[in-house]
């Protein structure tokens, strides 16, 4: 059996009864130091899983302003190791990951980590369209997710496209983590829906000069701003997703889920125009 790592892995929930336990089960007993399970009022057995699997539960109440439930927890937990790795309960680390993390993590210079993911659709996973990558993994006290300073113009609890802002050198680790949700289409169409309605609100907000300078802004971040408020958006998702980078290569999957995508970013223009 290995040593448990200096980390504390933090999982993000509400309602993730169905998701939890194999996120739970994929990370094992000696790979962290601390499992904490991050509450958001769950009315399912989420809670219950979570202590019956030995992970620690926090509740997280929201008042509809900053900060939210990563940052809060950055904020509030009594940390006893030096890294920490937000985890949400559709992620299963695979072994390919955890020995590369072991192995990244010993007398580590860096203090944070871009880590890759895998994207299942419709019950298998992606071989095409654009990666999935996040900074999730990076020391304690090096940093935080940027800070929007929301007025209850949102029902999203927790950090979903705000990024951590570090201060010191990234290294990636590139071994996927699986990302699968297992709450269907129907879930997936609601929450990009939410997603949408943030997403305008907050280029709103960035446009107004009340958000951080855009120096502090990714790349992406900074180029999907650029095509906000264009139609086209839209279909330049798609063709970048499905023909550029191989969305092609799923089929009837890879074609649906570029247009899902294109979709959302349409929904995200039609909520402007009509604010």
């Amino acid at each position: 059996m290995n040593v448990p790592l200096d980390l504390t892995i933090a999982i993000p929930v509400r309602n993730e009864e169905r998701n939890l336990p194999d996120c739970l089960k994929a990370i094992g007993s000696d790979l962290a130091s601390r499992i904490v399970v991050i509450d958001s009022g769950s009315t399912d057995r989420t809670v219950e899983i979570a202590h019956s699997l030995g992970a620690e539960v926090l509740n997280f109440e929201w008042d509809g302003r900053f900060p939210k439930k990563r940052n809060w927890f950055l904020r509030n937990y009594a940390f006893t190791t030096k890294w920490v790795f937000f985890l949400d309960a559709d992620e299963y680390l695979t072994e390919s990951f955890k020995t590369e993390m072991r192995e990244a993590l010993k007398n580590s210079t860096k203090v944070g980590y871009w880590l890759n993911y895998t994207i299942h659709f419709l019950g298998r996973e992606l071989k095409g369209g654009y990666p999935l990558r996040k900074l999730a993994l990076f020391q304690v006290g090096s940093g935080e997710y940027e800070r929007i300073d929301e007025d209850q113009w949102s029902k999203l609890d927790m950090e979903v496209h705000e990024h951590p802002i570090l201060d010191g050198e990234i290294g990636v680790i590139r071994s996927k983590i699986d990302h699968q949700d297992f709450r269907g289409v129907s879930h997936y169409v609601i929450k990009h829906n939410e997603y949408a309605g943030w997403e305008a609100a907050r280029f709103l907000k960035l446009t107004g000069n009340n958000l951080q300078p855009a120096a502090k802004l990714t790349w992406k971040q900074q180029l999907k701003y650029r095509m906000m408020k264009s139609i086209f958006m839209g279909p330049a998702y798609f063709c970048g997703s499905f023909f550029l980078l191989g969305g092609f290569r799923d089929g009837a999957r890879g074609l649906a889920f570029a247009i899902l995508k294109m979709s959302y970013f349409t929904q995200i223009y039609c909520k402007l125009r009509e604010k």
